[in-house]
């Protein structure tokens, strides 16, 4: 290589470095502006920009898998409907189409064309979901997506900087929270013409009038890097399945993972076919946690874009659940879509040199609480109830690691934050009474997987409300690896003993409170070949009780807590295991 062709490259990589952090910036606006605390404290969103031709060249760090990877395959669907050179200067456009974007009515996707010298450059986009887009709301309890909320078909959010007020007077009459909602898609706005306007001080400052070049530069040595990971690999295929919930009947996810030449394959032939309520998963979404499942083991540290996802393909059945056509309903997809990196990494456990991390609680517990006289008109409480609309994230453990333990009430593979209890509260009428570490929840093994946890909501002043519970793991627990033993299950129940269904809406009565016991992940390795005084230490931090260090790991405690050595040893059979 010259000299100028070593400088040309390191001038490309600089400008592809500043491409990232003016995506971050655009993806901190809508942490900054937007309404709902899904975005602003969970960071449940996607920001990226996108060359002319609709592939996506670098995504904010801060961000879903589910969002940015669906993302990268719904931009074209834009530029079909609306040609960039046909775009104007203040242009904007918009849809929560499920099918073309993230999946889901409740994830709207809004994209700006970036214009420089006139001449249409790029394009910016993002995906956030809204606490409510009418319907049924976020539930899985819809038999048609035409129940779920309203379905805006890709059209102008903004014409020539003058905002679509039919389209904004829509929205406000049939969501139940409009304020938070409208005041979020303006935000969404805002952040692209953040990105837009970084974009452009960027090209001046770079001395270049396109994005093509080094669209091309991005995209070949992406797409180059992820074939090299994939050549490293064992050719063959590799098979996993796991049985899941379900809404009414377990659903069997089956894949087939095939490492070729220059590209990995997953085939899910066997999935279970669509279901008749609201967990179906559209071909994107599918798309979005397969090849995140497959970049976390494989190549981890190539950035996120068109190039480096090429490599990376799949197919799932026509009808099946990973696959389900309009107009099944989709509002929880989240709740099978989360597991696929799991369904993957089974597969490629098989191939990766010292294995892969168990399985965890996976998909998020989405706690959606519905409030207000018409939501309990029989409840025989006498006060007034207020209306509320409530979105709060929350988490289980993830799987233990070859190398560590699992991440306790984090969430994998989604990657959004936990939401602070104190901000849900200031917004709406309700109390989290308990929030906690659930013991014993993660699986044993020498390295133990992450903890569960317990949550307790009851309304304020003992006000009735609903549960729309759209909660996994319950009957089937997260399995350990490699002798890990499996994670703790899952379960909802009321404070006062009653247990209540994985889904569907129910109520929570008066004076009674909410109670979600979340699954752990599973435990990685023989838990004989954890250290003893690890043990002790979980034990002294609450998350492993007395007995189970007895009777899972083989070591006992005096009543000091201490490791008593001489009873581990007869446990664990001899003292080169302790």
């Amino acid at each position: 290589m010259s000299r100028n062709d070593a400088l040309s490259q390191i001038h490309q990589h600089v400008m592809w470095n500043r491409l990232i952090s003016v995506v971050e910036e655009q993806a901190q606006t809508l942490v900054r502006t937007a309404f709902s605390t899904s975005v602003r404290e969970a960071g449940d969103l996607a920001a990226a920009v996108f060359d002319r031709r609709g592939r996506m060249l670098a995504q904010a760090v801060t961000g879903t898998p589910g969002h940015i990877n669906s993302m990268a395959e719904g931009v074209v669907h834009f530029i079909n409907k609306y040609p960039v050179d046909t775009m104007e200067p203040g242009d904007v456009f918009i849809t929560n189409d499920p099918w073309q974007t993230s999946g889901h009515l409740h994830d709207i996707t809004v994209v700006t064309p970036t214009f420089y010298r006139e001449q249409p450059v790029g394009l910016f986009a993002n995906t956030c979901h809204v606490v409510d887009i009418g319907g049924r709301g976020f539930s899985p309890d819809a038999r048609q997506v035409y129940e779920e909320g309203i379905n805006i078909p890709i059209m102008p959010l903004f014409r020539r900087g003058e905002v679509n007020e039919t389209l904004m007077e829509i929205v406000r009459t049939n969501v139940r929270e409009p304020q938070q909602v409208v005041g979020d898609i303006f935000s969404f706005a805002a952040a692209n013409d953040t990105g837009s306007k970084r974009l452009i001080a960027m090209m001046d400052e770079f001395g270049i009038d396109g994005l093509d070049d080094l669209a091309e530069f991005i995209i070949e040595n992406s797409r180059v890097a992820t074939i090299e990971r994939i050549r490293a690999l064992k050719p063959g295929t590799y098979h996993n399945e796991l049985t899941m919930d379900g809404y009414d009947q377990p659903v069997t996810l089956r894949a087939a993972l095939t490492v070729g030449a220059d590209r990995i394959h997953v085939d899910y032939t066997g999935t279970s076919p669509a279901s008749s309520h609201g967990i179906n998963v559209v071909l994107n979404y599918t798309k979005a946690y397969t090849c995140f499942g497959v970049k976390c083991a494989v190549a981890p540290d190539i950035p996120n874009n068109y190039g480096s996802l090429l490599p990376i393909t799949f197919s799932a059945p026509d009808g099946s659940i990973l696959n389900a056509p309009r107009p099944y309903a989709v509002a929880a997809r989240h709740i099978i879509g989360h597991l696929l990196p799991d369904t993957v990494l089974g597969c490629l456990h098989q191939v990766l040199p010292g294995g892969v991390q168990a399985e965890g609680s996976a998909s998020l517990w989405n706690i959606q609480l519905r409030g207000g006289p018409s939501v309990s008109p029989n409840s025989g409480f006498t006060e007034p109830i207020p209306e509320f609309e409530l979105l709060h994230f929350n988490s289980g453990g993830s799987g233990a690691r070859p190398a560590k333990d699992g991440m306790s009430a984090t969430a994998f593979p989604s990657g959004v934050r936990g939401m602070p209890v104190e901000a849900s509260e200031a917004i709406t009428p309700v109390i989290f009474w308990r929030k906690e570490f659930r013991e014993d929840s993660g699986g044993a093994g020498q390295h133990r997987g992450g903890m569960g946890q317990v949550i307790e909501i009851g309304g304020d002043a003992g006000i009735p409300f609903d549960v729309l519970a759209m909660f996994e793991r319950v009957n089937n627990r997260p399995r350990g690896r490699d002798g890990g033993t499996d994670g703790a299950a899952g379960r909802v129940s009321l404070a006062s003993g009653a247990t209540l269904r994985a889904k569907g809406q129910q109520a929570i009565p008066p004076h009674d409170r909410l109670r979600l016991e979340m699954a752990g992940g599973g435990g990685w390795g023989d838990p004989f070949e954890r250290p003893a005084e690890r043990v002790a230490e979980d034990v002294r931090n609450g998350v492993v009780t007395i007995e189970t260090a007895r009777e899972r790991y083989g070591v006992v405690l005096d009543d000091d807590g201490r490791v008593d050595k001489a009873g581990t040893e007869a446990l664990r059979g001899g003292a080169n295991r302790v």
